[in-house]
This record gives C-alpha cells, sequence and structure tokens, in this order.
C-alpha cells in the first residue's frame, strides 16, 4: 500500500510538472515559444476599464497609453487594456494566471505588435 501512494504521489507531481508552463509553450524539442497577454476583443468597456485601473496601479506607469506615449495609437479601449495588461503579465513573470483579468484576458503565441491590419492590431508599439 505504501508503495501505491508512493506512486501516486510521483505521478501527480510528474503530471503538474508537465502542465504548469508559466506562460512560455514548450515545445517537444525543448524550444519555448514567447507569450503575450491581450484583452479578449469581447470584452465589455467596464471589464476593459477595469483592466486598464487595476494593471497601471500595479506597475505604476502608464504613460505609453497615454496620449503622446508610444503604444497611444490606436486610440480605442481595446488597445490600451492590451498594452497594460501585457505590461502587466511581463512584470509578473507570463503566468498563466496573470493573465486571466476576470476571464478578460487572452495569452497568445503570435506578438500583436506584429499585426499588419491595423484595423485589428493592438498596438503599433512594441510589446517586449
Amino acid at each position: 500500500m505504501a508503495n501505491l501512494t508512493k506512486i501516486l504521489v510521483i505521478l501527480h507531481v510528474h503530471v503538474m510538472l508537465l502542465t504548469f508552463n508559466c506562460g512560455m509553450v514548450k515545445f517537444a524539442n525543448g524550444y519555448q515559444e514567447k507569450t503575450w497577454c491581450v484583452a479578449k476583443p469581447s470584452s465589455s468597456e467596464a471589464e476593459l476599464i477595469a483592466n486598464i485601473n487595476f494593471a497601471c496601479d500595479q506597475v505604476k506607469d502608464c504613460r505609453l497609453i497615454q496620449e503622446g506615449g508610444a503604444c497611444y495609437c490606436p486610440n480605442n479601449i481595446l488597445n490600451h487594456a492590451s498594452v497594460v495588461m501585457n505590461f502587466y503579465y511581463q512584470m509578473m513573470g507570463r503566468n498563466t494566471w496573470n493573465c486571466d483579468f476576470g476571464g478578460s484576458g487572452l495569452i497568445v503565441i503570435t506578438d500583436p505588435s506584429r499585426k499588419t491590419n491595423t484595423k485589428n492590431s493592438y498596438a503599433y508599439c512594441v510589446y517586449s
């Protein structure tokens, strides 16, 4: 019985280690792909404003989404929320739970600053 318990504990720990990725997508060959946090396009304006307020309170510097800032354009709430949500996500170590934002955050593997369609682009600034 003791051996079965040890095996179950080891199996449980192994499964946890395999599924926990801390914000990086790890491939079988060991390559880790960078991730970004953006606001879900389906989020309400109230959710996005709450996300901006929370993230700005945490990072203490949201000049980049203010007029004249590097990430001000496009000047819309989805872009501004995505920028500060990603800034917070990066600052906290790119953990999956740091992009939840009450279900209004989305982890993506394509750099949002590289989108060429400006209507759907999250920002012209570079997401680190």
